[in-house]
């Protein structure tokens, strides 16, 4: 990987065959998890997703990279480590409601703005991150 900055790469035209690399790889990948966990961790109002997870975040943020990675067409890496993922089993000891599920998207979607994800891009995204939160719901 170059020194060039995410934002100086989201300025050339999209390479690639997948989302992954149209984003701009591990590199963008990593930063919107950390943003991610970021925002949720250090916003009060988020309290009940934060309590969800324990308190060392570096293995939920290892996982959703790993995750994101593969779903975007990059490389499979949780699937390598874990085997296919069961989304819902994995979340299926904590309630989550549609509070819940909206603070997941209100997290994601302002990683999205701050990482510097192009608006074309996250248009793309925010539907199917709706759609995989809506599929955590367990409660009403």
């Amino acid at each position: 990987m170059t020194t060039e900055t995410i934002d100086e790469q989201k300025t050339e035209a999209p390479t690639g065959d997948s989302m992954y690399e149209w984003l701009g790889g591990e590199s963008t990948i990593k930063a919107l998890v950390d943003r991610f966990y970021d925002i949720m961790d250090g916003d009060e109002s988020l309290k009940v997703l934060r309590d969800m997870h324990k308190e060392d975040l570096a293995p939920m943020r290892l996982s959703l990279f790993e995750f994101l990675s593969g779903w975007l067409g990059g490389p499979p890496l949780f699937i390598e480590r874990n085997g296919s993922p069961c989304l819902t089993g994995a979340h299926k000891p904590f309630k989550i409601d549609p509070a819940a599920r909206d603070m997941w998207m209100q997290c994601m979607k302002q990683a999205m703005v701050d990482v510097g994800i192009e608006e074309k891009f996250r248009d793309m995204l925010t539907p199917a991150f709706e759609r995989m939160a809506e599929m955590m719901r367990n409660s009403d």
